[in-house]
């Protein structure tokens, strides 16, 4: 995959409401999939599914704490597109009114 590709990966993978809410969740700090399952409202299975394709879009990693599994964001440069969008999107917003 090249640059490009994976460029287009990563906003697809930002443009779905619910893995952009995950996200935004994980700004804060890791969170176990249970506190994920609570905020984010869906079946495990469909949150599994969401998860998947954020940590194959390099934007989430996991890793096995006990007998839970936590998810973060890969890394600071990943929080960083998420705080640009929305200063973007409130700047955007406010310039419309």
């Amino acid at each position: 995959m090249n640059q490009d590709e994976l460029a287009v990966k990563i906003f697809k993978a930002l443009g779905n409401p619910v893995r952009y809410k995950i996200m935004q969740f994980l700004c804060d700090g890791p969170k176990c999939v249970c506190k994920l399952n609570e905020k984010i409202e869906f079946s495990q299975a469909n949150l599994s599914q969401h998860l998947r394709i954020l940590k194959d879009a390099g934007l989430v990693k996991s890793e096995k704490v006990g007998l839970e599994v936590h998810y973060r964001l890969y890394n600071n440069d990943v929080k960083d597109i998420i705080e640009h969008v929305n200063k973007y999107v409130f700047g955007y917003v406010n310039n419309i009114k």
